[in-house]
């Protein structure tokens, strides 16, 4: 007689209360995962992922370098809205000489088919050589010409985004997209803070506000939120609600955050995996010791009447960025690994976006940073601190040769310039070129994930090891490209 379907496919019990079928899978499976075990092992897996446990506990610590650094901290000029290249440090004599005319050979590009490009406009700015290097500087920066010697002006910068929101997070992230770690994120994640009192990542704004995107500018991303920066003020508290209530003693406070942070860490313990828990037991701590320390690292009447008047603090047009460059140095001073300095706030000419008029745009915002940035250089050195401070002056993009509204320019981030002074750079050079008219980058182009490994290896950092695993792969600041400019390096 034959046996049914159903009794044959039956599932028949072990004595360790498992089916065959369930012992077979999950032997099966233990075997593999030894196998797989030990090929994590192997490939540093989990290291990588205990140091990255490490991090949650203590996200500032100070963290070794992948090699010897040649920067400690990063002082990034952030001008906001886009300068253009043509009229401070890329100057071009053809441009100037065919002002007026068509731009040549638009219909091989097809940028233009959607753009309507005008005619050229010739840069009215005088470029006289300066400095022992003898590059030419604008008349728009009569300070800085007598810093040119530390500097070195990348011509051949280029990025993706034509608009403001993507320029800007590419700039800062990397990315066109909101979500990934800024640069000060990375690094603050990679090497940690020189000062356990004060923020490893601030931000100071322009007083007429802030730049499109926001907070997801200088965000952490996908990281936790430890390694976000912090945004200063420069009048008041550096850090609104910053001090404790009236009549809040610091014994009372203490006993507070202790009962606090143990309700916190047992509710954490059930739930190893809420990093952003991590973070705010870590933001209370901070807030706590940044009360002391941070009204005092951005008290700037400590400063001589001689240092605040180098910075313009006593005219009002130069005050305001030049109170923010002066902060700056002194939170470098106090070991804070990153600090952001931007200049232009708000829509069209509170910023550098030059649409209508690009020299009374130019004028002034030229006239509102040129005296507090050169400042900032020879306080620097005068501090000793030049050598291991990174200064980064850059925009999210550059600005078109060709004429919009008759004077003034539009979005191009094809070509631009930047520059870097300090820590580990070869000063008195220009670096790359754009074409004759500065449209375009076209000899040793630098794009943006380029920037930023070089930067990140000025500070000990290879851009290719220093990662998050986020989504099943390893995310980088510079993705998948980026490679360090040396010829920049002293």
């Amino acid at each position: 007689m034959s046996t049914p379907h159903s009794t044959i496919c039956a599932p028949h019990s072990t004595s360790c209360g498992r089916t065959r079928r369930e012992f077979l899978w999950e032997t099966g499976g233990g075997f593999a995962g030894t196998a797989l075990t030990a090929m994590l092992a192997q490939d540093g897996f989990f290291a990588l992922h205990a140091a990255a446990a490490s991090r949650d506990v203590a996200p500032l610590a100070p963290r070794n370098p992948h090699f010897a650094p040649r920067a400690k901290s990063v002082i990034c000029l952030f001008m906001y809205g886009g300068v253009s290249q043509v009229d401070t440090w890329d100057p071009k004599p053809e441009l100037t000489k065919r002002n007026g005319q068509p731009m040549p050979n638009l219909d091989n590009d097809p940028l233009f088919k959607v753009r309507n490009p005008g005619t050229l406009l010739g840069s009215t700015r005088r470029f006289s050589p300066a400095g022992q290097s003898g590059i030419p500087v604008s008349d728009l920066y009569p300070h800085l010409a007598g810093c040119v010697d530390d500097l070195a002006i990348v011509r051949s910068t280029y990025a993706d985004s034509f608009a403001h929101g993507g320029g800007l997070l590419q700039m800062n992230t990397g990315f066109l997209r909101q979500g990934c770690p800024s640069v000060g994120s990375w690094l603050t994640y990679g090497l940690g803070s020189l000062n356990q009192n004060l923020p490893g990542y601030v931000v100071m704004l322009d007083q007429r506000g802030g730049p499109i995107g926001g907070a997801p500018n200088w965000g952490s991303g996908f990281m936790p939120a430890s390694f976000q920066g912090t945004q200063f003020r420069t009048s008041g508290a550096p850090v609104i609600d910053l001090q404790p209530p009236v009549g809040m003693s610091t014994a009372r406070q203490r006993d507070q955050l202790d009962l606090l942070g143990e309700l916190n860490r047992r509710h954490l313990t059930e739930r190893p995996g809420e990093t952003e828990l991590r973070a705010r037991l870590e933001s209370y701590e901070l807030a706590f010791r940044m009360q002391r320390e941070a009204p005092e690292a951005v008290d700037i009447g400590q400063e001589s009447a001689a240092t605040q008047e180098l910075y313009g603090l006593n005219e009002p047009t130069t005050e305001p960025f030049g109170r923010r460059c002066l902060m700056a140095r002194r939170l470098v001073e106090r070991g804070v690994r990153f600090v952001q300095v931007y200049s232009g706030g708000g829509h069209n000419d509170q910023n550098w976006d030059a649409h209508g008029n690009v020299n009374a745009n130019h004028e002034l915002h030229c006239k509102e940073t040129d005296q507090p940035i050169a400042a900032l250089i020879r306080d620097l050195k005068a501090c000793g601190l030049f050598d291991e401070t990174l200064i980064l002056w850059t925009g999210e993009f550059g600005r078109t040769p060709t004429g919009q509204n008759g004077i003034g320019r539009d979005h191009s981030p094809r070509g631009f310039s930047v520059w870097l002074a300090g820590g580990g750079i070869k000063g008195g050079q220009t670096y790359g070129a754009t074409d004759d008219f500065g449209f375009a980058a076209v000899e040793k182009k630098v794009h943006v994930h380029d920037l930023h490994a070089t930067i990140l290896h000025l500070l000990g950092m290879d851009h290719t090891l220093l990662t998050y695993f986020h989504s099943g792969r390893d995310m980088r600041l510079t993705d998948v490209e980026g490679r360090v400019v040396t010829e920049l390096l002293a």
